[in-house]
């Protein structure tokens, strides 16, 4: 089984350099174009089933995409961006939130830690290896999630955790080959 990852396009809080977790920021015009530019670097892997998180930014990305390839969408509600709690909304470079996203065993305030969305996501791909065993899947999800998708393949300092990057419609490939992992 192959599965691809990508961020959702540039969303209208990304410009406001706004903590978006669960709210429902749309795309904004660049990134839609961000979605188009996606879909054509997408056409030759073979993707057959797209898996979205259910917000706005990421849906609408998966939607543009499946429409130029010819996939089909699916949404999963475990690939909803982490709960971010108090910080949600707020600068995003703000020190307390950096110092927060340090730790990943303690919950934002009213949110989730890492290790809670690393749990819901772990779980979500041993469903989907399973589940689409020898088809070519794309998941298009958010940035925290992508992160964690990443330690589900390769192994990753805290540094490397915490330093990891994902930009808005990029994509990134793994492998699943007889029970094994490979990225």
């Amino acid at each position: 089984m192959k599965l691809y990852t990508t961020r959702h396009g540039q969303s209208e809080w990304n410009v406001l350099h706004k903590i978006c977790g669960r709210a429902d920021a749309k795309l904004t015009e660049e990134g839609r174009t961000q979605a188009l530019e996606l879909a054509k670097n997408a056409e030759g892997l073979g993707i057959e089933i797209i898996i979205s998180s259910p917000l706005a930014r990421a849906k609408e990305t998966a939607e543009i995409v499946a429409k130029i390839i010819g996939a089909r969408v699916e949404t999963d509600e475990r690939l909803i961006e982490q709960d971010y709690g108090d910080f949600e909304g707020s600068d995003w470079r703000s020190e307390d939130f950096i110092e927060c996203k340090k730790h990943f065993a303690k919950r934002c305030p009213n949110g989730e830690s890492t290790l809670q969305l690393a749990h819901r996501i772990y779980g979500f791909l041993e469903d989907i290896a399973e589940k689409y065993r020898g088809k070519t899947l794309l998941i298009v999800a958010h940035y925290g999630v992508l992160r964690v998708i990443d330690t589900y393949f390769e192994d990753l300092t805290n540094e490397e955790f915490y330093s990891y990057k994902h930009p808005n419609c990029t994509v990134k490939g793994y492998e699943w080959r007889d029970e094994e992992v490979v990225s």
